[in-house]
């Protein structure tokens, strides 16, 4: 299996799992400015090929990781990151129901690209 790089494209809101030069998958996500800022995943695809091998897992981790690093929460409306949290309580802090009230009324708002 080839090492899996994660890159963070924020101005296409892509948070990218990368093998060979090709994007095996990726995180869908906006970053949501009121009531307070917040990465907030939509969607996590993984290339057919490419299941089963950790890569969404590892998109959900540095995605919380990169929340952690710039100081915002993660505010998940996508089914997989939810999931994934509520294994990892310990790498993804839980976040309020209202932000995330806030995000999808946003998400509603915004469907484009989503």
């Amino acid at each position: 299996m080839s090492e899996t790089e994660i890159r963070d494209d924020r101005a296409a809101g892509r948070l990218e799992a990368v093998q060979d030069g090709e994007v095996v998958g990726h995180i869908q996500y906006f970053v949501l400015e009121s009531p307070q800022r917040a990465l907030v995943p939509v969607h996590t695809v993984v290339e057919r090929a490419h299941e089963g091998q950790g890569i969404a897992g590892s998109l959900a981790r540095e995605l919380y990781a990169i929340a952690g690093r710039e100081g915002v929460t993660v505010a998940p409306l996508c089914p997989y990151v939810v999931r994934w949290a509520e294994r990892h309580p310990d790498e993804a802090p839980a976040a309020d129901p209202a932000l995330r009230g806030a995000a999808m009324k946003w998400l509603e708002a915004h469907p484009e690209g989503f």
